[in-house]
């Protein structure tokens, strides 16, 4: 059963030249069937914590550790943590020109698979994915991410994690940009992935609205590059009524959306 912890992470970044530590501490672990919430305002190092997790060069670890079933995650390529069974869905996904979303979900598949998956086989479990993300057969052969609303991108996203089935998922606001009905249908996605019971979800989030559709087992704060406090579903429903500004010390936009 996969376990990733996260051990007194900090994380810098480069701003006018100086280094700028944006994650200060960070200590988390996520266990396979367990979703944790992670939620807090914006510039708290939310999404740092993602980008550091799956490897992004913008970020630098100074000390701490990320451990997959107790491999270091630091000391391995981008490649090899997605091969490993990390998963990060990205609030802003990015458009690869050239590449077909087809041949670019077969090649992810093979890699993580270890092997190429059977044509027919393969071409069946697509069609059946895109189906239960309403998503249109023909955008299978469109570039990635090319041309595409941000709810089609969140779609695609999210039909990657169903069709790569990782071991952990981090799920960068994901609910960003999403209407009612493409937040109801993400979330069916993602819930159907965890169904299993084998897997573990971050899910980062602003506000609480996704948390109707995917209900966390744990809810953490995020301020100041840190978890500040911890609980269950109940702290969700606290910060909606709220907001994070016993944390901050500022008086942030209502949480609720």
């Amino acid at each position: 059963m996969a376990t990733l912890e996260i051990k007194d992470l900090h994380v810098s970044v480069v701003a006018d030249e100086v280094d700028k530590e944006i994650l200060s501490g960070v200590n988390l672990t996520i266990k396979a069937g367990e979703t944790h919430a992670i939620m807090g305002p914006n510039g708290s190092g939310k999404s740092t914590l993602s980008y550091a997790i799956a490897g992004h060069p913008k970020y630098e670890v100074t000390s701490g550790q990320v451990l997959l079933d107790g491999e270091d995650v630091l000391e391995m390529s981008v490649d090899e943590r997605a091969r490993a069974g990390l998963f990060l869905a990205m609030q802003y996904p990015v458009e690869v020109p050239g590449v077909s979303m087809s041949n670019f979900l077969r090649t992810a598949a093979t890699a993580v698979r270890g092997e190429a998956p059977k044509l027919r086989t393969w071409v069946k479990e697509v069609k059946t994915a895109m189906s239960d993300l309403d998503i249109d057969p023909a955008f299978a052969e469109r570039s990635v991410n090319e041309g595409f609303s941000g709810g089609e991108k969140k779609r695609h996203e999210i039909l990657q994690l169903g069709l790569l089935q990782p071991k952990i998922a981090i799920l960068d606001e994901t609910d960003s940009g999403l209407d009612v009905d493409a937040l109801r249908v993400v979330s069916e996605g993602v819930n159907r992935y965890r169904a299993s019971g084998e897997v573990g979800v971050m899910l980062i989030t602003h506000y609480t609205r996704i948390l109707n559709y995917i209900k966390p087992d744990f809810v953490h704060v995020f301020a100041g590059g840190k978890i500040v406090e911890s609980g269950g579903p109940e702290l969700a429903d606290q910060l909606e009524s709220e907001g994070y500004v016993r944390f901050t010390g500022k008086r942030e936009e209502a949480v609720a959306q």
